[in-house]
């Protein structure tokens, strides 16, 4: 059985990366958005675009882990495929975790390729290492957000017009442009209520030249947000089943 679901978590990934995400609107969501968005605080103050590049990468692993996710499931459920894919010796935990994994797949493909470019255009050197420790788990959270907010309404607009809510109010608040220590103290609560919070905070270790622990306390939070997510996705997708 553990054979049947690690293959169908493959195979699903797999086919949702190819029928949603590799498609030009996902493509412009997951990375035109966030450039557009730096870009539009670089032409205010260019020389401190370095300052910026934490908050792009994060952004970029918003919106593209983000981009389908909250869509796929209630789409597939609507025309019947999420229900074809029960029939095959998987379980329904396993059919949520293909999704959430195509979706962590998407993302990176698409963090890769902006850190990458801002790496190399800038000149900047960051560790390798606190970038996987952030990037990995940051996907995956922002993976299992989508899903769980997809399974928490019944209509496929009303998932992007729920997962805006919180997308739109963690750039604003979770250090992506300004950082969290400048804003008043309620707001620096709410800050770190958020998983972006931390995202954005081990990315700037990443790049930063002195090595921080406090990494690490991003890393399990972020896994704590996974985990604080998946599991009640999968609750509810039970429920749509009964």
């Amino acid at each position: 059985m553990l054979h049947d679901n690690l293959r169908g978590i493959y195979y699903i990934a797999l086919k949702d990366m190819r029928t949603y995400y590799l498609k030009p609107p996902s493509i412009s969501w997951g990375i035109v958005f966030p450039i557009a968005w730096i870009l539009a605080f670089y032409l205010r103050n260019p020389r401190g675009f370095e300052e910026l590049v934490p908050g792009l990468i994060a952004m970029t692993i918003l919106f593209s882990t983000t981009a389908a996710e909250a869509v796929v499931i209630n789409f597939e459920l609507r025309i019947g495929s999420l229900e074809r894919l029960l029939l095959a010796p998987i379980s329904l935990p396993a059919v949520l975790l293909g999704k959430v994994l195509g979706g962590a797949i998407f993302g990176f493909i698409m963090t890769v390729i902006v850190t990458i470019c801002s790496v190399v255009v800038l000149g900047l050197h960051p560790n390798i290492v606190y970038l996987i420790l952030i990037i990995v788990p940051s996907l995956l959270a922002f993976s299992s957000l989508g899903a769980l907010l997809c399974v928490l309404v019944k209509e496929v607009f009303e998932a992007q017009t729920l997962l805006n809510l919180p997308r739109f109010l963690m750039i604003f608040i979770c250090g992506v442009v300004y950082p969290v220590s400048a804003m008043p103290a309620v707001l620096q609560y709410l800050a770190h209520l958020m998983p972006l919070t931390y995202t954005v905070d081990g990315l700037r270790y990443s790049f930063s030249v002195i090595l921080d622990m406090m990494v690490f306390r991003d890393t399990l939070a972020l896994l704590g947000f996974f985990i604080l997510f998946i599991f009640p996705a999968i609750k509810l997708l039970y429920k749509k089943f009964e």
